[in-house]
C-alpha cells in the first residue's frame, strides 16, 4: 500500500501563522516534555494477571462476557460460547493465529459434529465475504492489543482481516492472547507510533472495540446494537 500524499500543507500552515500574527518556526522544533505524564502511571505496576482482573471488572460495565482459558481448552471453550449464542454460522479472519492456536482442525469438524458452518474471510472475494459476514451469527477475531482499563480490543485491519467480521454479525467473539494486555490507550498508541517510526507498514484502519455496539446519543437512553453486534464475549487465553 502506497503512502498518501499531503497536499497544500505549506499553504495551510502559513495561513495559520499569518492569522496568529507571527512567523512560522520551521527549524529546531523540539517536542515538549511535560513535567507530569500521568498517562504512563495508571496501572503501570500491574502484572498481566492483574490486568486481566481489571479487564474482567470493566467487562461487567460494558455488557461483555469474559471467559478465561488456555490453548489446550480453547477450541472447546470457543465452541461452548458459540453454542451459548445459538450460533450456526461463523465467520473468522484469515489469520495465521487460528492455526497456531490449534483452531483450524476443530473448525473443519464442527459442520458435521455440531451443524456449525465456519467461513474464513477471503480478501480475493470481498463482496462474498461481506455477504457471509452479514449473514453470520458470530464473527471471531483475535485482539492485537487489549486495553485493560477500558475493556477495549484493538484490531489492526489487513488483507485477511476484514473489518466486517467484527462489525456485521449479530454477536462478536474476541480471542485475547494474554500477552496482548496493556494498561490503557497510551500504550496502544505508543506501539502504533513506534511501528511507524521503525518503518513498519501499519494497518490503514485500526479499530478500537469496547464490547457490543452501544449508543446513548438520544436522550441519554442506552441502546444496544445500533451499529454493530448486540452481544460480545472476550476469551482470554494463556499464551506463554
Amino acid at each position: 500500500m502506497a503512502k498518501g500524499n499531503i497536499k497544500n500543507r505549506e499553504a495551510f500552515l502559513n495561513n495559520i501563522a499569518d492569522n496568529l500574527g507571527r512567523e512560522r518556526k520551521v527549524a529546531d522544533v523540539v517536542r515538549p516534555r511535560w513535567n507530569q505524564q500521568v498517562q504512563w502511571k495508571v496501572l503501570a505496576d500491574h502484572t498481566e494477571d492483574q490486568l486481566v482482573d481489571v479487564l474482567e471488572r470493566q467487562c461487567t460495565l460494558i455488557h461483555t462476557d469474559l471467559v478465561r482459558t488456555n490453548q489446550t481448552d480453547l477450541s472447546d471453550t470457543l465452541l461452548k460460547v458459540i453454542q451459548d449464542f445459538n450460533g450456526k454460522s461463523v465467520i473468522t479472519w484469515d489469520d495465521p493465529r487460528f492455526e497456531s492456536f490449534g483452531l483450524n482442525s476443530p473448525f473443519e469438524n464442527w459442520k458435521d459434529a455440531h451443524h456449525i458452518d465456519v467461513h474464513k474471510w477471503d480478501a480475493a472475494n470481498g463482496s462474498e465475504s461481506i455477504h457471509l459476514a452479514e449473514q453470520a451469527d458470530v464473527g471471531i477475531t483475535f485482539s492485537d492489543v487489549t486495553l485493560a482499563e477500558s475493556g477495549t480490543v484493538v484490531l489492526f485491519s489487513d488483507k485477511g482481516k476484514g473489518r466486517s467480521v467484527s462489525l456485521l454479525p449479530a454477536t462478536y467473539i474476541a480471542i485475547i492472547p494474554k500477552s496482548t494486555m496493556v494498561p490503557r490507550m497510551s500504550q496502544a498508541t505508543r506501539e502504533i507510533h513506534q511501528r511507524i517510526e521503525s518503518g513498519e507498514q501499519v494497518a490503514s484502519c485500526v479499530n478500537f472495540i469496547t464490547g457490543p455496539s452501544n449508543s446513548a446519543d438520544i436522550e441519554m437512553n442506552l441502546v444496544v446494537g445500533v451499529h454493530g453486534p448486540i452481544k460480545a464475549t472476550y476469551i482470554v487465553v494463556e499464551d506463554r
